[in-house]
């Protein structure tokens, strides 16, 4: 088995801080230790994916090296017995696809505690559509209905909603019942929204209007925020009473220019969102919840599906802020 071959992104360092990808073979010894062997049958891109595939040292550190980090696939061999062949399962997060072979390669090997079984109503490619940016959009969810924001209560604000994490956030948000405001910078994607479930949609310049102010006028009941900066600043601050802010992103700026009125004034809670060291626990259930009760009926909607050969496209098109959705990487047609 360790002299099979296989094809993966393979991305180099030619010369100091110059970078190169293509499309080549490894093995599986070119793989690092690991209890666990998975044969990938598909993957998703994310933006810390491009970031690693053109040499962003902030990701990636060694090279040569596959992108990667989400994969879906069945259990080749595990060493320590938590797996049998033939079982199906999910690895997000942790270190695949920064400095350990990622999934845009058609194995990879992974200490076994990274990965999970795939839910029961979950097929292996509609978890990739979830992927990262699903399960980070299920986190979001979580935590809104375990600070007690239920469907119902009020409306809930999903802001960069055309992106990966805004657009399954905004249909995961929908299933579950909630009253969604979708929040996006690109007035054409007003139609794509409302049909994943939006009852609204709005422009960025709406949700910062008067954000200047030391409070703004009371509005979301809940807010799942992947952008960060003004935008989460100002989606603090016309949270309502007691309501509950996720933050998952930094598209928008990693610093926070805001107060503390909105939180000893109006108790609001604001809640980061962790994907990549989750615990095995809250990882598996809110695994559970996305391939039932959150499942959206939309999901495929969500989502395009390329070959690696193809990949190379998606990447210039996610680095350029232009990707809708999610891009779905069919390893077994590669």
């Amino acid at each position: 088995m360790t002299a099979q071959s296989f094809r993966a992104l393979i991305v180099e360092e030619t010369a100091p801080k110059v970078f190169s990808r293509r499309i080549g073979n490894r093995t599986i010894d070119d793989l690092p230790p690991g209890e666990l062997l998975i044969k990938v049958h598909y993957s998703s891109l994310n933006y810390k994916d491009a970031l690693s595939a053109t040499g962003r040292p902030g990701v990636t550190r060694n090279y040569p090296h596959t992108p990667g980090i989400d994969a879906a696939g069945e259990v080749v061999t595990c060493a320590d017995g938590a797996f049998v062949p033939g079982e199906r399962v999910i690895v997000t997060g942790h270190d695949l696809g920064m400095d350990t072979a990622g999934g845009f390669g058609q194995y990879i090997r992974i200490p076994s505690t990274w990965a999970i079984r795939l839910p029961q109503g979950l097929e292996l490619q509609e978890s990739m559509i979830f992927g990262t940016a699903g399960f980070t959009a299920g986190l979001s969810t979580w935590q809104l209905s375990r600070s007690g924001i239920e469907p119902g209560d009020g409306e809930v604000l999903v802001t960069g909603a055309s992106g990966g994490v805004g657009s399954i956030a905004v249909a995961v948000l929908a299933q579950a019942g909630y009253r969604v405001v979708a929040a996006t910078g690109k007035e054409q994607e007003k139609e794509y929204l409302l049909s994943l479930g939006a009852t609204q949609v709005i422009g960025r310049d709406e949700v910062i209007a008067g954000v200047e102010r030391p409070l703004m006028k009371e509005r979301w009941r809940g807010v799942v925020d992947v952008v960060g900066g003004t935008t989460l600043a100002a989606a603090v601050k016309s949270t309502s009473y007691g309501g509950t802010v996720t933050c998952c992103g930094l598209v928008g700026s990693a610093e926070l220019p805001l107060n503390v009125y909105p939180f000893i004034l109006r108790g609001v809670r604001l809640i980061g969102i962790d994907s990549v060291q989750c615990p095995r626990e809250p990882r598996q259930t809110v695994w559970e919840m996305l391939a039932g009760p959150w499942k959206p009926a939309a999901l495929a909607k969500t989502a395009t599906e390329c070959t690696l050969q193809e990949l190379e496209g998606k990447i210039h098109t996610i680095l350029k802020g232009e990707l809708r959705g999610r891009a779905v990487i069919n390893l077994t047609a590669s």
